[in-house]
């Protein structure tokens, strides 16, 4: 539906982003993930027809959006959702219908499109409540039923749960599933919350400084990072560097530090490389204890203990420095406390390798 090929965009000297390239398929929700900075609201706001690329094309079903002398057709059979919702001083009713309006429809038909999108967004006993007295969350479902109530074949949300709470965060994702589900609505959403990507998106992309470091589905994105940079942003914080000294058959000995540890990889040895393991693909056991089938084990001291919620991260120092991530009732279990001795263990297939010359692509 979306072709987005070689797109720049600068900003006076700010080259916000360099050689954008993304295929959007009909009927998918996309996430763009990134750090605050990386040019994913730019990027949608140049979908939108409201930034010009400084080069590049974007088309929608073939047509160059920015290039055509239809611009405002193009522009209609899209809606956008700020991060900040922006509702008029008015009810809610009027605020849904404003889009029709301006569009020229007739009475009955925005009678008809405003109480099928009230009831959508379970506001439809609100219709005549001044819009600026709702909750935060209420606003941007009310901002969500005025972009959907115009019928858009594609949606574009920027951040659309960032200043909500966890209800409120819940109340809007399911909102949006259904929009998709049940109207084949196509949506580009931007996030940096990266849970919310893996919940929505079929899939999504990472973009960092300005370009995408790597597309795919979240199970890809997230378990099979393309580079450093990709890794650090979606949580291995265990990132090693090391050298592969010896392969056979797709399981390697990489050696960091002088410590060998195994990874499942077809990469040749002499490789330079990053080892990549997520915390909660590392198991803690009391030290001298069976590990089982994993073909990692190391007895180390811990570092730290940091409490993360329901959960704890636990520094160990083995040989090279890694974090486990466990529940709090392991941690009382295992009786676990800084200078302690622990054992850990983690399997090839948790190690996912990266050429380090490929770090920045």
């Amino acid at each position: 539906m979306i072709e987005i090929t070689d797109v720049f965009k600068r900003f006076d000297e700010n080259e916000v982003l360099r050689g954008v390239n993304l295929t959007v398929r009909d009927g998918e929700i996309f996430a763009v993930i990134g750090p605050s900075g990386s040019g994913k609201s730019t990027l949608l706001r140049i979908v939108n027809l409201l930034e010009t690329p400084t080069s590049g094309r974007v088309l929608i079903d073939g047509t160059d959006i920015h290039a055509a002398d239809r611009q405002l057709s193009i522009r209609r059979r899209m809606g956008m959702v700020f991060q900040k919702p922006v509702v008029f001083s008015t009810t809610v009713y009027e605020n849904v219908a404003a889009g029709l309006r301006i569009r020229g429809v007739n009475e009955t038909a925005i009678r008809h499109r405003v109480e099928e999108a009230l009831e959508l967004i379970g506001l439809a006993d609100r219709e005549e409540q001044n819009a600026r007295t709702l909750s935060g969350g209420e606003m941007q479902r009310v901002a969500v039923a005025r972009a959907l109530v115009t019928d858009p074949v594609l949606l574009l949300m920027d951040e659309p749960t960032a200043n909500l709470d966890p209800i409120a965060t819940e109340t809007i994702e399911d909102l949006i599933r259904r929009i998709n589900r049940d109207y084949g609505t196509t949506l580009i959403i931007t996030t940096h919350d990266l849970l919310q990507g893996q919940r929505l998106a079929h899939r999504m992309g990472v973009m960092i400084d300005g370009a995408f470091a790597q597309i795919g589905t979240p199970r890809e994105i997230f378990s099979e990072p393309k580079t450093r940079s990709v890794a650090r942003f979606v949580g291995m914080e265990n990132i090693l560097e090391g050298r592969i000294a010896a392969g056979d058959r797709g399981i390697a000995t990489v050696d960091v530090g002088g410590t060998p540890v195994t990874a499942a990889t077809l990469l040749p040895a002499g490789d330079e490389v990053c080892l990549c393991i997520r915390p909660e693909d590392i198991t803690l056991y009391v030290a001298g204890s069976d590990a089982g089938s994993s073909r990692n084990v190391y007895t180390g001291t811990v570092t730290s203990i940091r409490s993360l919620g329901p959960f704890s991260q636990i520094g160990i120092d083995c040989g090279f420095t890694v974090a486990a991530l466990v529940t709090w009732k392991a941690v009382e279990d295992l009786s676990l406390s800084t200078g302690g001795e622990v054992q850990i263990a983690f399997k090839a297939s948790a190690v996912h390798v990266v050429r380090r010359a490929e770090e920045k692509l």
